[in-house]
């Protein structure tokens, strides 16, 4: 018998959630129109609420790496995802005649963002502690596609239950599909091979033999101040080149579509 290949059962579910991530995300674009109508909410308010979700994803990257480190990516992972399941659900429970509607608006998008910023940085962990870094540009590669994919199915999908069930159905339908995700993850994932009972003695050979000599043992891991890290000048290059990259692309995550139909015309189909 061969060596088992659980990692990438695991990078594959990295992927699924990472697409439904990017879904929860992006679905109150989609449904903006109908939700600032029912709301009475004008674009500038909407925008504050479409701004409030980035306002907790970028404050809580580093906080959620740190407690996927502390505490292991499957269940700061597993967390997350039951997190912004209930806050992605929260808002169908608000009605029009609410006292304070849009900072309610306002908060749970910012705790969605929050519970959202886990992602990635668990998800680091997961390639850190499971794959050789030969395979490392492949796991990260289909982790980040999984954002591809999402913003592939997103719209089609959220538009259906716009169209057929109303925008309320489409959160419980992202809900839904978050709390499936993440049980999954936490039936099937371990935070290292040596606690998986599917790894064979092959394939964590197979990782260990892989794994760069400071990650394979936590002796020889070094911690960097956080001045070394915030001085460091490729970090800060990759920060920039980033964040240049996020604020072009989170004006068309928020707003291209309602652009497209408020402006130029298009139905939602």
């Amino acid at each position: 018998m061969g060596a088992s290949r659980v990692r990438w059962l695991l990078i594959f579910w990295m992927f699924v959630v990472s697409a439904i991530a990017y879904l929860d995300r992006v679905n109150i674009s989609i449904a903006g129109q109908a939700i600032a109508k029912e709301f009475h909410l004008s674009n500038v308010e909407l925008g504050g609420v479409f701004s409030a979700f980035v306002m907790g994803y970028a404050l809580f990257q580093a906080p959620g790496g740190w407690l996927a480190d502390r505490i292991g990516p499957r269940r700061v992972l597993a967390f997350g995802v039951v997190w912004w399941a209930v806050f992605t659900s929260l808002i169908t429970l608000l009605s029009p005649n609410l006292t304070g509607l849009l900072a309610i608006l306002i908060g749970l998008r910012f705790f969605l963002g929050i519970g959202e910023a886990v992602v990635y940085p668990a998800s680091n962990c997961v390639v850190a502690a499971w794959i050789p870094s030969a395979e490392r540009g492949i796991a990260n590669g289909l982790i980040f596609s999984g954002v591809g994919f999402g913003a592939g199915i997103t719209p089609p999908l959220i538009t259906w239950f716009l169209l057929n069930h109303g925008w309320r159905a489409s959160f419980w339908a992202s809900s839904l599909l978050g709390l499936m995700a993440g049980g999954i993850w936490y039936v099937i994932a371990r935070d290292t091979p040596a606690q998986h009972p599917w790894v064979n003695a092959q394939e964590a050979a197979f990782i260990r033999s892989g794994l760069p000599q400071a990650s394979s043992s936590a002796h020889g891991r070094e911690k960097l101040s956080w001045k070394e890290i915030l001085g460091n000048r490729d970090l800060l290059a990759v920060t920039f080149s980033y964040f240049s990259y996020g604020y072009a692309a989170y004006i068309f995550f928020s707003w291209f579509f309602i652009y497209l139909s408020t402006v130029r015309g298009l139905n939602l189909k």
